[in-house]
């Protein structure tokens, strides 16, 4: 490994402390990304799911709402990337860090490696939340796995989209109202309701969109129904958007 490889890396590391840190501190945005699914599984579950699991086809609604639930958590978690960075980029901390001998990576790494943690603390809770509320799998270790896999490749993708957000945007408030749609998105797609149940403008994009393939390969695999294309579906959407997403945070980080 090349000192300069050596130094990156270990800035990267310093700008995690720095971010775990600081979300100890105001846990308050970590907090919102764990609360807002449960309530929507709460929700959804007690509220309309003797309604809604009507159109199903048979079976718990809890366990096919489950897994969409699962994905607004990996969704939620990128409004706090956006802010955190968007925060760090108004108080002026990186004009200062710029006239350091910091590698230029480290802050959006940072950012980018703390936050995903951060998500994956909250998946774990509110997957736990919806056992505790009758969620049952039939996955093995393998398709756990997979799933953790896919969930984590997801937050990635999310997190990098999210981190350029908070670049361009102008204030913190902004920055955490821009990615909204993104947490919204698994709603008009098949974390709800089937998308067979749409009228037909609104089924076509549910069909097409990013979170139904992701969605069906996270249901596929936690419940043993099939999965048919939708994993590769998934994987090369994540793929895609996380080319995107790191390439236009550091152009726009590098560019300011």
């Amino acid at each position: 490994m090349s000192a300069m490889t050596t130094y990156a890396v270990s800035d990267s590391l310093t700008m995690l402390r720095r971010n775990l840190k600081r979300a100890q501190r105001y846990p308050a945005m970590t907090f919102s990304v764990v609360v807002m699914p449960v309530m929507m599984l709460l929700l959804f579950n007690y509220a309309f799911g003797g309604a809604l699991g009507a159109g199903i086809g048979g079976g718990s609604y809890i366990d096919y709402v489950t897994p969409g639930i699962v994905l607004m958590t990996a969704t939620a978690g990128s409004v706090a990337t956006a802010v955190g960075v968007c925060v760090d980029m108004t108080e002026g901390i990186v004009n200062r860090f710029r006239t350091m001998a910091i590698s230029r990576s480290a802050f959006l790494t940072g950012h980018v490696v703390g936050s995903v943690i951060q998500t994956v603390v909250a998946l774990v809770l509110v997957i736990g939340a919806a056992f505790a509320m009758g969620f049952r799998s039939s996955a093995g270790p393998v398709e756990w796995l997979a799933a953790a896999g896919l969930l984590l490749f997801v937050t990635l993708t999310l997190t990098w989209i999210s981190a350029g957000i908070g670049l361009v945007s102008k204030t913190p408030e902004s920055a955490s109202n821009t990615p909204l749609p993104l947490t919204f998105l698994p709603f008009i797609g098949s974390a709800i309701v089937p998308p067979d149940s749409m009228p037909t403008v609104l089924r076509w994009f549910a069909e097409y969109q990013p979170f139904t393939p992701i969605i069906e390969t996270l249901r596929g695999l936690l419940m043993g129904t099939g999965i048919g294309n939708s994993g590769w579906i998934a994987v090369a959407w994540c793929t895609g958007l996380t080319l995107v997403g790191y390439f236009w945070s550091r152009s726009v980080f590098y560019r300011r």
